[in-house]
């Protein structure tokens, strides 16, 4: 029986996807994982039965990942799950953005009680003219799972489509519609569309062709066209936000939509402040429950790993006992694992090793037993964190 911490409210759908083998609830004192949505985990103690950590969304920066890799507790994240509901908001502040639909709404509700609101309205409505979508350049910096679909909706809704990823995923590629131009550089992007949408990690680099912070600077606001929008739905600091102020009151930049406010932009004139409603939509929390809940399993009962986020994903179907070797990335742990368990006189039938970063994953699928004592000696070398026989 597995046990199931969960910190935060986790969605039904979710949780549906583990069986009869798990015990969840929110009082579980030393946990086999951890199923957590926002709750901050950096100061948390972490059990010795603990394997892995599950968040039901993309960002994990509520969890402590370098102290979950030392102690041997994968971490997972569920990029993807989410993204439909980013993008149908990133197509709404396209909207909010080209037609003042904001101050319109807000207008309204300071003559709403005048007896004449219907003739006021009428007479008042052409200080919130705007401008249609449709036609317009829609550059999109990041053609993953949120900057992808974004743009085939803009296809869709009759605009041209301009987007930059040196890093996008084959996957990804054939998922675009043929009708996005695909640019090398951010630059052409910057200088030629009137929408400009960001969906990048964020990434800290010395060479500015690498890093995305602050990507959108004086710079490179500079390049654009007079009247630009700028949207971010992707990470806060991907945007200078004191370029950002000085370009609205200039009028270079026309709006600016992000869904991350803070002390400075929540109250800027030009800003459409939307409160990280990105991914709040039931959908996506269902769906981002699901993928966490699904991924879990397959660790704590196969040994699998899909979107880790501190260990390198992999994975094996065996015909033995499957040994899961959670490591340092060194080159003399390999030789000492199988040296350990072909001295038992246990068959390996086949091994699976991937590496990430500082750390790295072994699965050896094992014939002829495996006893107590040759996982007890695998734990023992250097450089291995924890040690699991499935099977």
């Amino acid at each position: 029986m597995y046990q199931i911490q969960t910190l935060n409210k986790i969605s039904p759908v979710g949780l549906a996807q583990l069986g009869e083998n798990y015990q969840i609830a929110d009082t579980v004192e030393n946990p086999d994982a951890i199923l957590v949505r926002s709750a901050v985990m950096h100061e948390m103690e972490f059990g010795d039965n603990l394997l892995a950590i599950a968040r039901a969304g993309a960002g994990v920066n509520n969890i402590p990942l370098d102290r979950a890799a030392e102690n041997g507790i994968v971490v997972f994240n569920t990029p993807g799950a989410n993204a439909n509901g980013v993008k149908e908001l990133a197509l709404a502040g396209m909207l909010l953005a080209s037609r003042d639909i904001v101050g319109g709404i807000n207008w309204v509700q300071t003559v709403k009680d005048d007896e004449n609101v219907a003739k006021l309205v009428e007479k008042g409505k052409s200080k919130f003219a705007g401008t249609e979508i449709k036609g317009k350049k829609l550059g999109i910096i990041g053609l993953g799972a949120i900057g992808g679909p974004l743009g085939n909706a803009a296809i869709n809704l009759g605009m041209e489509v301009y987007g930059c990823d040196p890093y996008i995923s084959v996957e990804a590629a054939w998922n675009l519609s043929r009708a996005i131009h695909h640019v090398n550089t951010r630059e052409e992007i910057f200088k030629n569309c009137d929408i400009i949408s960001v969906h990048t990690p964020l990434v800290k680099n010395p060479d500015p062709n690498v890093a995305t912070e602050k990507m959108i600077n004086a710079e490179t606001i500079a390049m654009m066209k007079d009247g630009v929008i700028i949207l971010n739905f992707a990470r806060d600091l991907l945007v200078d936000d004191d370029a950002m102020e000085a370009a609205l009151k200039s009028g270079k930049v026309r709006k600016y939509v992000t869904d991350f406010p803070n002390a400075k932009t929540a109250g800027m004139e030009g800003v459409i402040a939307i409160p990280h409603l990105g991914a709040s939509t039931e959908e996506a929390e269902d769906n981002c429950a699901a993928m966490a809940a699904k991924q879990l399993a397959d660790y704590l009962e196969n040994g699998n790993i899909k979107n880790s986020v501190n260990f390198p994903n992999a994975e094996m179907n065996a015909v033995g006992k499957k040994i899961c070797i959670l490591h340092k990335n060194v080159p003399s742990v390999i030789a000492s694992l199988t040296t350990a368990i072909s001295n038992t006189g246990a068959n390996i039938e086949n091994m699976v090793n991937a590496s990430r970063k500082d750390y790295a994953y072994t699965m050896i699928d094992v014939t002829g037993g495996v006893s107590d004592d040759v996982i007890e000696s695998l734990k023992k070398i250097d450089d291995v964190i924890r040690v699991r026989a499935i099977g």
